[in-house]
């Protein structure tokens, strides 16, 4: 498989580890989508990341639907998402939230780096729903002590949280600290601790 685009990319990065920690052989193309956009755009027309491309050549264009396939390879003791209700709706719950945080810190990001003049209205209103959204995976994460959020071992909710932490950290530095959600400043602390946090990891580079 080839997995395209940077690992800066909190949804690049989270396939880039549920790939590693499965086993999955894939090679990386970290390919950005304003300097290597005519690279992506004949594999994936919104010239997109993550892009994944399968083994028999079609193409993955939605991380969420990349990790459901990626399950659909493993034994299913292995997956990643419980296989079980309630556990796998609670599960699916969280790492959305995660993903629409992660959606709305790139949607802000992008309103400051192409808009000489901001939008105070739409700057606020993305402000308030990743607030709110990092409230509600507090409440969620404080209630949960154990070193994963659902079960003994590392999940796609787990790995979704902390990689649009880090995101929002370094693409909004001082936007919001976590010093006021400790649940979650945990969790992202040990979450990053982990060797697979380590090796498919990236800085966040602005597009020019």
């Amino acid at each position: 498989m080839i997995l395209i685009g940077q690992y800066d990319s909190p949804f690049v990065r989270r396939v880039g580890i549920a790939l590693t920690l499965y086993g999955l052989p894939y090679v990386h193309r970290p390919w950005s989508t304003f300097s290597d956009a005519d690279k992506i755009r004949p594999y994936n027309p919104l010239t997109r990341v993550p892009t994944l491309v399968l083994d028999n050549g079609e193409v993955l264009i939605e991380s969420h639907l990349m990790l459901d396939y990626l399950d659909g390879l493993v034994a299913a003791e292995r997956r990643m998402f419980p296989t079980s209700e309630p556990a796998r709706h609670q599960a699916l719950k969280i790492a959305g939230l995660a993903t629409g945080l992660g959606d709305k810190a790139v949607s802000l990001f992008y309103e400051r780096l192409l808009h000489e003049t901001l939008s105070d209205l739409w700057v606020e209103r993305c402000r308030k729903q990743i607030r709110g959204a990092m409230a509600a995976l507090e409440a969620d994460r404080s209630t949960r002590p154990e070193t994963y959020w659902f079960s003994d071992r590392i999940g796609h909710a787990d790995i979704a949280v902390a990689a649009v932490l880090r995101f929002i950290g370094e693409a909004h530095p001082g936007l919001v600290s976590l010093t006021g959600f400790p649940a979650l400043e945990a969790h992202a602390a040990r979450m990053e601790a982990l060797p697979v946090f380590g090796t498919v990891s990236q800085p966040f580079i602005p597009p020019a």
